[in-house]
């Protein structure tokens, strides 16, 4: 069973004939949020509050979302869902709550005018429960497509994945993907090829044609992106976690081939309890749990049924 560690609550909305949803991810209190954008076309909203000495650390949602740069708008949901139930950061007599997004481009693949708004967030806020995490073409993956380099109509299907890795000591680091990636999904241990641009041959493959194929579709012409949510119990605070985002994105490397292109928005966020950093050893480990959870969520988002 994949799921996020206690407290958190996950919900999805989508739509299925127009292609396109949102993800939303709702951290209990006191949770810190550390963040790393590796990719050259990110889409996002409040990433820049979560910069090592800055005033606010604490982050009370995460929204993934379909729509491109319109998806934004369901973040705005969340906020409203959350006010309306006293969560936020203290300013004086107001509670602000800080509400994290990113956004993919599937504005492609579905209907070009459909987008999650601000009643989309509301909803996904409202399906969020703990346990066991749906995946596939859901939420923000509804519309997600892997391996564009030959055109979206050639690509295969992405969507959200999710997996948990165990570390010693009880601990445990969980991932939360929305794959769009303009590169194929590989298996990272064998490097087979398990999603992508449905060229002629089965040995086809985006950095081949990238180096050697006479092409004429424009990479832009689906827009792209992974987008990564690593989560753990173990107690952090902003600067050390930082590093954990940036690990993170380790398992985007080893499962996306190629990744973080100029026409990605590759980004990575990070989420533990606040607290002081964790022995270096412990560290290392979270780390690299998170890389290896990363990696086995985003095959899970292209082979979920």
């Amino acid at each position: 069973m994949t799921s996020f560690p206690a407290g958190y609550r996950i919900g999805h909305w989508t739509d299925s004939t127009r292609r396109t949803g949102c993800t939303v991810i709702l951290p209990p209190a006191g949770t810190t949020a550390a963040v790393d954008v590796r990719g050259g076309a990110p889409g996002t909203r409040e990433t820049g509050v979560f910069t090592p000495g800055n005033l606010v650390s604490e982050i009370h949602a995460l929204v993934f979302a379909g729509g491109s740069a319109f998806g934004l708008a369901s973040a705005s949901g969340v906020t409203s869902w959350l006010r309306r139930r006293g969560v936020g950061f203290a300013i004086g007599p107001a509670r602000v709550p800080i509400v994290a997004a990113a956004i993919l481009f599937d504005l492609g693949v579905g209907e070009a005018g459909a987008y999650p708004d601000e009643a989309a967030g509301e909803a996904a806020c409202e399906d969020a429960r703990g346990g066991e995490i749906e995946t596939g073409a859901v939420g923000a993956g509804s519309g997600a497509t892997v391996g564009k380099v030959l055109g979206v109509t050639r690509a295969s299907r992405g969507g959200v994945g999710a997996a948990s890795v165990a570390i010693r000591g009880g601990h445990g680091v969980s991932a939360l993907v929305a794959v769009n990636a303009f590169g194929d999904v590989v298996d990272p241990e064998s490097g087979r090829r398990l999603a992508g641009a449905r060229g002629e041959g089965e040995l086809f493959s985006t950095a081949r044609a990238l180096r050697e194929a006479d092409l004429r579709e424009s990479p832009l012409a689906g827009a792209h992106t992974t987008l990564v949510c690593v989560a753990t119990d173990v107690p952090f605070e902003e600067g050390s976690l930082k590093r954990v985002a940036i690990e993170a994105h380790d398992g985007l490397s080893r499962a996306v081939r190629p990744a973080h292109t100029v026409v990605d928005g590759d980004i990575a966020f990070a989420l533990a309890p606040a607290g002081q950093p964790p022995p270096l050893l412990t560290r290392l480990r979270v780390g690299a749990a998170a890389a290896e959870a990363v990696a086995r969520a985003i095959v899970n988002a292209v082979t979920a049924p």
